[in-house]
């Protein structure tokens, strides 16, 4: 699938058995280009980043389904990659940089701002350019990603609150796995799901509608 944006040209590569979602984003003023996540069945995302020149691999967090193409991937397309510094070490090889809340990644013309979103994982990290979200496991369409614990639903609550849900409602959430959505329709869930009393130990697979 391919979205075009006023600034970047974004291909979103369903990949692999979990039915995640990589994503190459391309400057098509430089035909430079960046890949988020790393799935299963790499050839996709490689033959999607095409002979775009392919600047960096950012990784969104560390579960093993984001990372089954991480090694071919990253010795085809020899591009320098990028996780937040407290899930480094869960990588099949070193990072060559880490990433924290604030950063911003230049490709071309294109800047990607990052967001830290722990809840999901502790290092889980968030990618927006323009109006388009890439939300790794932390925002799906009907809920957030899955949690272990209550603190770490809370932890993910506050995430999504704090810094996903005051960006434009007209932002599009691209999400690891599965269906786009917007933040629009994410205000208007998220509102109803805490209008509504919730047992203290929530956690696991949580929607915002049930």
């Amino acid at each position: 699938m391919r979205h075009v944006s006023g600034e970047a040209i974004i291909h979103k590569v369903p990949m692999g058995s979990y039915g995640n979602n990589g994503y190459v984003v391309v400057c098509p003023r430089t035909n430079e280009s960046i890949i988020i996540d790393t799935p299963a069945e790499p050839e996709k995302l490689i033959n999607a980043a095409g002979d775009t020149k392919v600047k960096s691999i950012l990784i969104t967090h560390t579960h093993q389904d984001h990372l089954l193409g991480f090694e071919a991937i990253r010795q085809e397309l020899k591009a320098p990659v990028g996780v937040h510094t407290s899930e480094a070490a869960a990588l099949p090889s070193p990072p060559d940089f880490h990433l924290k809340d604030g950063d911003v990644i230049t490709i071309g013309t294109v800047s990607i701002r990052v967001f830290h979103t722990p809840g999901h994982t502790t290092g889980s990290l968030c990618f927006l350019t323009g109006k388009h979200l890439f939300s790794g496991d932390t925002l799906f369409p009907g809920g957030p990603g899955r949690t272990r614990t209550p603190k770490d639903l809370k932890q993910i609550l506050a995430s999504i609150s704090s810094k996903l849900l005051v960006l434009p409602e007209d932002t599009v959430v691209h999400p690891g796995h599965g269906n786009d959505t917007t933040i629009g329709d994410s205000q208007l869930e998220y509102a109803l799901f805490i209008s509504r009393p919730h047992p203290e130990g929530l956690c696991g697979d949580v929607h915002w509608l049930r």
